[in-house]
């Protein structure tokens, strides 16, 4: 039983969809799951606490103090229980709220605490769901992290028929089953991520550097994660942070900081993922002091090689290692990532162009293909960054088995 042990918070909202609640946590409970509902006051509208206290075994959590004796109802401590959060039915009015951090009630607050994994299942009518600001906000949760099961269509309670019905509790169940299942693919396996940029510096105030944001880098160590790996993620300067508590953070600057971790770390790792934007070149020479315009006049740069990781780890890398690439090209795309591959040794190549719209520089999605070292090509559609993150992480499980 794939739910057996695990820990349950589901959230209840406002929606004529609460009822399907009822049978969500049946289904839950027979699988093994211990389920803890929070509900909003609106959601008690829909359906009754004693329903749910009755189905769960749990008292119901709605408001921070339920009684005036100076107990209250600890977010912080619900978010560390989880093992994962469910909020179903999710309506448009907390989907806003959980995405600009509105916290007014215990629902969202508890959302905000939680460590563990996020699941919304949207419920709306059609016109509502297919609002850009819905959509928008949308997109922002699936930014975060979250994984948003997709409402389907059929009759709502407006009677019009389109998609906003919440799906049906055996396929949510189903949702959580997979990625339960999912999150032992890299049980007992250390997997070495590069993320970012590399700043070379010029003086102490200016460098050579790319756009990269380390969004694909960070999606990738958060999908490694929750797929039961140990994640070591090597970050070039970016303002983002890790959530998983799996991820082990290396933080570096220039592309020779970089070098020094990855080499360090890879002789442990079962497999390596190079999606840092690595700069090929540094200036020669480093300015202790601010360069002034006014006396330098015109400046030239003298640059030279940074060390090649790739290069590096592909020739270092054991039989039962695997390293993958990736490769930003602006033109002959599958030429370039192709002879990359080959002179680096690598498993596999993520590649994407910059000719995409929506791919490459600090876009929230991608558009890739993998290219590995049989030559076989998969494409795939432009898609979220966590989404991509999650086909990587498949393709990389599939060699990992096999080696």
């Amino acid at each position: 039983m794939i739910l057996k042990g695990k820990h349950i918070i589901l959230g209840i909202t406002g929606s004529i969809a609460a009822y399907k609640a009822a049978y969500l946590i049946r289904t839950l409970v027979k699988k093994g799951a211990e389920v803890q509902v929070v509900i909003t006051p609106a959601g008690k509208e829909f359906i009754t606490p004693v329903t749910l206290s009755t189905l769960s075994s749990h008292p119901v959590i709605s408001d921070f103090f339920s009684n005036r004796d100076g107990s209250w109802h600890s977010h912080v401590d619900l978010g560390l229980w989880a093992d994962a959060m469910l909020i179903a039915p999710a309506t448009a009015s907390t989907i806003g709220k959980m995405a600009n951090g509105i916290a007014d009630n215990m629902l969202v607050t508890t959302y905000l605490s939680c460590k563990a994994p996020v699941f919304i299942a949207p419920a709306m009518d059609l016109d509502m769901f297919a609002h850009p600001a819905t959509q928008q906000n949308l997109e922002r949760l699936r930014s975060f992290g979250n994984r948003i099961i997709e409402p389907t269509e059929g009759e709502l309670a407006s009677h019009l028929v389109g998609k906003g019905r919440m799906e049906e509790p055996d396929k949510i169940v189903k949702v959580l089953e997979d990625f339960f299942t999912e999150s032992n693919y890299f049980k007992g396996k250390k997997i070495l991520i590069t993320a970012g940029p590399t700043y070379e510096k010029i003086d102490p105030v200016r460098f050579i550097g790319n756009y990269s944001s380390g969004k694909m880098g960070y999606a990738l160590a958060e999908a490694c994660a929750n797929w039961g790996a140990e994640v070591v993620l090597i970050s070039g300067p970016v303002s983002l942070t890790t959530k998983h508590p799996a991820i082990r953070c290396i933080r570096v600057e220039s592309a020779n900081e970089m070098y020094k971790e990855t080499v360090r770390e890879f002789p442990t790792t079962n497999a390596t993922l190079l999606c840092a934007a690595v700069a090929d070149y540094r200036p020669e020479m480093e300015a202790t002091d601010k360069i002034k315009r006014e006396v330098t006049k015109e400046m030239t740069l003298h640059l030279v090689p940074n060390p090649d990781i790739a290069a590096a780890l592909g020739a270092a890398k054991r039989p039962n290692q695997i390293v993958a690439g990736f490769a930003l090209e602006t033109n002959d795309e599958l030429h370039h990532a192709s002879d990359k591959l080959k002179r680096k040794n690598l498993d596999f190549i993520v590649l994407n162009s910059l000719r995409d719209k929506g791919a490459g520089f600090q876009c929230d999605t991608n558009k890739i293909s993998i290219l590995d070292k049989e030559g076989e090509l998969t494409a795939y559609p432009l898609k979220s960054k966590q989404e991509v993150a999650a086909d990587i992480a498949t393709r990389l499980a599939d060699l990992l088995n096999k080696v």
